[in-house]
Order: C-alpha cells, then sequence, then structure tokens
C-alpha cells in the first residue's frame, strides 16, 4: 500500500465540506435536488467505516514473563468516502492505524456508466471465482501472507489481506443474467511475505540465509574446499513496469438454476521462484581462491483457463471451481520454473441441526510433470540444478471447515473455524466468541497451530496467540 498523496487529502476534505444530496451508507444529511453533478444528475456524497481496538498476544510471550509480551497496535480503522450519480461514481477507502505510515489507501476508484457498460480505473480489490475462501480462480489481487490467520480468526471476510492492485476493468451486461468484464493491470506485485519475525516462510528464511546451509567446505577437490565462497542473495523483487502487465476476461451467466462461469487470465504467479548460479573456482585480482553463488527471486508467468459453477442442491449451497495453470516449462524438468497443475476448489455450505451452520472447502492442486522434478540439496546447487519444487508432494490439499451458532436473536456468535493441510499433516484451529448490537462488535478469538513442523500450517506451531477486539461501524 502507497502513503496517502496530498491531492487525496484534498478530495476528502471536499467529501467531508460539500454539500450532500443523500445517504448512502454511513451518516449525511439530506438537501434539495439543487445540489447537483456537472451532468445535472443528483449527486449523492456518503461516508463511513469502522473504528476498533484490539490486542493479540502470543502464548510462549505469556510464557516467558510480562516483559516479553507485546500486544500490538491497539487502534485501528477504516474511513470510506463514495460520492455517486446517475452515471459516475468515486471511491476512496483508507486505512488508518498507528504504525509509522498512519494512513494509506486500501481502495481508491472512479467508475462510469453507459447504460449496459461500465468501466473502472483505479487502485482496487477484485474477487472472480464463486468459492468462499481463495479458490484458483481468485487470482487478480496478491495476498498479505503474515495476516491471514490473525484475520481469519474473527473474520469471515478477508477483503482485509488482500492487496488493492491498479488496474482498469470493465464489464457490458448481455440481457438479464448475463455478463462479460475484463480486466487490465499495468504492473505486478507478488504476494507479501515476512522474511524474518512469527509469520516468516520457512522456505523463504533458506533462501535468504543459504550460507548456513552450505557446508563448512565446498564438495569436491581438496583445492576446491579453500576457496573464498562469494554470495549473493535475494533482495526485494520489483515489477513496475509494463513487462509485467497482466490481463483476464470472463464470462458469467445463468443456466436454469446454476450460476457457471469461465475466465482466461495471464498474469504471474504471485509465490517466488529462485534462480541459484555458481560460478566454479577461479583465482581472484588478490591472488586468493575464490568461488561466487548468486541467489535471486524470480516470477514465472503463465496462462489460466477456468470454469465455475454454484447451485443450491438439496439445501445445499454448492460452490466448485477448475483451473488449469500453464507456465513456460512445459517439459517439467526447470528448476527455475514453477511446472504446469491443475487446481480445483469444491464447497458447500448448510444449516445442519439446532441453528448450526456448517460451511466448508477443499482446494487441491496437482503438479504435472512431477516425474520431472529435480532436487534441492546442496549438490544440486553447485551442479546448478537446484529445483524450487524438490521435496514437495504431487498435490497439495487443503480443506477449510467452520462451524458456527448464533444466540440471543442472532446477537452472540460461537464459531470455530478449522484449516487442514492433507499432505503436510498440519492443522490451525482458530475458535471465536463474537457479540454484535447494532453497529458494535466484540470478537474474542484464538489461533492454534500444530502438526508437522516443515508443513505450511506447522511451522507456525509456537505462534498460538489470543485476540480480543472491539469495533464501531458507521
Amino acid at each position: 500500500m502507497k502513503q496517502i498523496p496530498y491531492f487525496f487529502v484534498i478530495i476528502i476534505s471536499l467529501f467531508i465540506t460539500g454539500n450532500v444530496y443523500a445517504q448512502d451508507f454511513g451518516f449525511g444529511f439530506g438537501f434539495d435536488d439543487e445540489n447537483t453533478g456537472s451532468s445535472g444528475s443528483p449527486l449523492a456524497v456518503s461516508v463511513g467505516g469502522r473504528v476498533s481496538a484490539s490486542m493479540m498476544g502470543f502464548l510462549d510471550d505469556f510464557e516467558a514473563g510480562a516483559e516479553h509480551i507485546e500486544l500490538g497496535d491497539m487502534f485501528s480503522g477504516k474511513l470510506n468516502f463514495k460520492a455517486a450519480s446517475s452515471n459516475a461514481e468515486g471511491v476512496i477507502n483508507l486505512n488508518i492505524n498507528a504504525s509509522e505510515t498512519p494512513v494509506t489507501i486500501d481502495e481508491g476508484y472512479v467508475r462510469a456508466f453507459f447504460g449496459k457498460f461500465d468501466i473502472t480505473a483505479g487502485l482496487r480489490k477484485l474477487t472472480w471465482g464463486k468459492a468462499d475462501s481463495f479458490g484458483p480462480l481468485d487470482v487478480i489481487n496478491p495476498l498479505d501472507t503474515s495476516a491471514i490467520y490473525t484475520e481469519m480468526a474473527d473474520q469471515t471476510d478477508l477483503m482485509g489481506i488482500k492487496i488493492a492492485r491498479p488496474m482498469i476493468h470493465a464489464s457490458f451486461r448481455l440481457g438479464q443474467f448475463s455478463k462479460i468484464e475484463g480486466v487490465f493491470i499495468p504492473w505486478f506485485e507478488p504476494h507479501r511475505f515476512t522474511t524474518d519475525g512469527r509469520w516468516s516462510v520457512s522456505q523463504m528464511d533458506m533462501l535468504n540465509n543459504i550460507p548456513e546451509y552450505l557446508p563448512v567446505e565446498l564438495p569436491v577437490d581438496p583445492w576446491f574446499a579453500q576457496a573464498k565462497l562469494n554470495t549473493t542473495l535475494p533482495e526485494l523483487f520489483t515489477a513496475a513496469s509494463l513487462d509485467y502487465a497482466q490481463a483476464g476476461l470472463r464470462f458469467t451467466t445463468t443456466i436454469g438454476s446454476a450460476d457457471v462461469g469461465i475466465q482466461y487470465y495471464y498474469g504471474w504467479l504471485p509465490q517466488p521462484a529462485v534462480d541459484i548460479n555458481f560460478v566454479p573456482p577461479y583465482m581472484g585480482e588478490d591472488g586468493q581462491l575464490q568461488a561466487n553463488l548468486s541467489v535471486a527471486y524470480k516470477y514465472n508467468s503463465y496462462h489460466q483457463i477456468g470454469l465455475d459453477y454454484a447451485q443450491v442442491l438439496f439445501g445445499f449451497n454448492v460452490r466448485a471451481e477448475a483451473a488449469a495453470n500453464i507456465t513456460e516449462d512445459l517439459d517439467g524438468d526447470d528448476g527455475s520454473v514453477y511446472n504446469p497443475s491443475i487446481a480445483w476448489s469444491f464447497g458447500f455450505d448448510r444449516d445442519l441441526f439446532w441453528g448450526i451452520n456448517l460451511n466448508m472447502q477443499v482446494t487441491e492442486t496437482i503438479r504435472l510433470m512431477h516425474d520431472k522434478i529435480g532436487s534441492n540439496d546442496i549438490e544440486s546447487i553447485f551442479a546448478g540444478d537446484f529445483d524450487i519444487e524438490a521435496g514437495l508432494p504431487l498435490t497439495s490439499t487443503r480443506l477449510t471447515a467452520a462451524l458456527s451458532k448464533k444466540f440471543f436473536n442472532d446477537e452472540l456468535e460461537v464459531r470455530a473455524a478449522v484449516v487442514w493441510g492433507i499432505e503436510d499433516n498440519d492443522c490451525a484451529v482458530m475458535p471465536a466468541l463474537i457479540w454484535t448490537k447494532d453497529d458494535i462488535r466484540i470478537a474474542f478469538a484464538g489461533g492454534f497451530f500444530a502438526g508437522d513442523s516443515d508443513g505450511q500450517l506447522g511451522q507456525y506451531k509456537d505462534n498460538h496467540f489470543l485476540k480480543v477486539s472491539i469495533a464501531y461501524t458507521f
């Protein structure tokens, strides 16, 4: 996210001080219809948002003593501004927190309507596909991976961990139930991974600390072991150029009682691959025998063709997606490029008994040409055939389920969410108690991790946390 520029401050001031015709959400005051846009159509301006305070602590900090406990930034907020007329609307959504950059832009865009056609340009979050929880077709916005589980603990809407991207989005309605839409994203941003701290990813740690994984003596001949090893480690990746432009096209319609969609997307995989180059020992200018090892992040381009489906069947709200992700490694033997893959998800929600609701989703990725995968040991680094996918299973399957029940006229909700990595044999369990009264929401939640420490979830098994929050929405 970017620091808010001065012209946005000016726009916000105009939103707050300008005349208001009608109230869409939040607060506003009605005036006569003489307040209009330049086209003569009535102008509606609205302001809304959320103010919240929260504390989150990790259980191992509590055990270590009060001097080790850090509860994080207590305050956070959102301000949402919207101005709309009959043929256009402008939106600015801001995040407010106590960090070094206290105000950041969550979304900011303008949309124009031309009958059945509309076009939007700006910084936006856009969801494609029908899965509830990050299905294979939801490819447009990258994620802040460090906030997934702390947000999932007490929230069902996870738009907050998506990173808005600059884009041009257009849609055209074909009849009453069909729509075609296209998106163009001028440059690329990957998922955000932390490289240190509690939520760092173990694989990223390894890539950033390769010298710690190397043997004291380099392999091969004795004279080789005497060489000084020069290492160049990964740097922050930037791709703010049209060389990394992305685009997609999506068609949705209704057939009988089923909603179906088909999409094509060309973009860049948001998780990094790695390119490792090793230069064998040579005599340096200073007369010292030395060797060079460089590690660089790279991001792979790919084409995606996908289908999705949603329907109510026998009381189940069913959702399904399937996608083919086609990378440049069509032979499966390029260690710096991810293999092509097939991905699918299937989910449903249904009220069971005693007012209990179940929401469940299974998502799986199947790697193609898996038998062509190389290795990722020390020897492969020096041999020049290190493979980023080495050691990973053929499939990656994740089950996400949430059980919830409401009491006292739906004011009190008891909920428990579980994420299970089947191949990794690890899981995360997140119980929550949520009380909502009008515009006030109080939540007590926790997150607990278990399983293999090499798994995507098990690597966080020292990160058990408790979280309490109160929020006012206006």
